[in-house]
């Protein structure tokens, strides 16, 4: 094999290895959609970065991985964290702290144990985009 075939090999592996990761990270990441607990939703427009705080109400954990904020009881805005969230699903609760009158994407939440008859603080979790959904009727 010549030198300049050899290095082509040597790209296309490369370039092979990289796409592989690239469609291995979208597997690993669900769409809004997507989870593996709840009621099934319906996507009503494109993901934002940041949610006012005084337009939800109310929140539901639905997996490591996923929190509705609900305006209403059948709309509001799906987010799905970049990772799964350790402890997020023990209590189905959490804590946040703004400085903002908004929630972004750049925030972290910290889910809450109990623990000695109080409610704990744990690990920080990053929160991903805010996806507008209504939730489909059974």
């Amino acid at each position: 094999m010549s030198r300049s075939a050899t290095r082509l090999a040597i790209v296309a592996a490369i370039c092979a290895a990289t796409l592989a990761g690239c469609s291995y990270n979208q597997r690993e990441r669900p769409a809004a959609h997507e989870t593996t607990r709840g009621p099934a939703v319906r996507v009503t427009g494109p993901a934002v970065s940041c949610i006012p705080i005084s337009r939800f109400n109310e929140t539901r954990v639905r997996d490591a991985r996923t929190i509705d904020f609900l305006t209403t009881s059948r709309r509001g805005w799906r987010n799905v964290l970049p990772d799964a969230c350790p402890n997020l699903m023990t209590q189905q609760a959490f804590s946040y702290a703004t400085s903002l009158s908004q929630l972004c994407s750049t925030d972290v939440i910290h889910p809450l144990v109990t623990s000695g008859g109080q409610l704990d603080r744990t690990t920080a979790c990053g929160l991903g985009e805010f996806t507008p959904i209504e939730i489909e009727r059974k």
